[in-house]
């Protein structure tokens, strides 16, 4: 299992009902540093800062790093889906010797941005399959909502957007998937058929009902391509507070 800590730059501060939860760095990075050392949990996704603060603390040792591309598409700004690559670059990952990349891709068919945004995704996974380094493409079609990007979890959107980023670049060879758990989970068997590509799942927003997230992740995980999760405010901020027996209770769903 893979602990994400790449929102904060999104404008993604709040969880539930407490404000700016992720904007206190000090506390963000304490509750990594347990998230990490617990059993089963095998690496940190995360911007630069992140990665960076992690590093000095020695929290990185024999862990996956997976750096953050894509930082350009802020939350409610009207360039937000002209999703520019401001964080990572294939060369930085090379560089740092890190293990992987990942890069969000939305589309809205409504929106020309997509299409920008959908040309640097594929270069960058060019860039990344050149130097043999995984890229984790974390797809969604999303539409708007009196101004407000929603992403849609139907079960024929998580399709779409399946086929969509399995067919980027000049090769997928390195390509991971990192989707979404559909509105019907019934439905996760359907549309991971979608492609034969590996896939993680992400935490997503579960609001209250921790326990029945879990129940969605348990039963997604049998699926054949899917080979763990990604999650990150969902067990870095769970309801009752309590950060270990979140992971270890996600780490035992593995």
């Amino acid at each position: 299992m893979i602990i994400a800590a790449d929102h904060p730059a999104r404008g993604a501060l709040a969880v539930g009902d407490r404000p700016l939860a992720m904007a206190n760095r000090l506390d963000l990075l304490e509750r990594l540093c347990l998230a990490l050392s617990r059993p089963g949990v095998d690496g940190v996704l995360a911007t630069a800062d992140i990665l960076d603060d992690l590093l000095l603390l020695g929290a990185l040792e024999d862990k996956v790093v997976m750096g953050s591309m894509n930082r350009g598409g802020l939350s409610g700004a009207a360039f937000e889906l002209d999703d520019r690559f401001t964080g990572h670059r294939a060369q930085d990952l090379d560089r740092l010797g890190f293990d992987a990349g990942k890069l969000l891709l939305r589309i809205d068919y409504q929106d020309p941005a997509s299409l920008d945004t959908l040309h640097a995704t594929a270069r960058a996974v060019d860039e990344m399959a050149e130097r043999q380094l995984p890229v984790f493409v974390e797809p969604f079609i999303c539409y708007r909502v009196d101004g407000i990007l929603r992403n849609d979890l139907s079960a024929e959107a998580v399709t779409r957007s399946i086929a969509i980023a399995s067919g980027l670049a000049g090769t997928s060879a390195y390509t991971w998937l990192k989707v979404p758990v559909t509105d019907d989970p019934d439905d996760m068997a359907a549309v991971m058929e979608t492609s034969t590509l590996p896939a993680v799942l992400l935490g997503g927003e579960i609001g209250d009902d921790q326990d029945g997230a879990y129940e969605k992740w348990r039963g997604a995980l049998q699926l054949p391509t899917v080979q763990g999760l990604v999650v990150g405010r969902s067990l870095l901020y769970p309801v009752d507070g309590d950060v270990a027996g979140a992971v270890d209770t996600a780490v035992g769903l593995l």
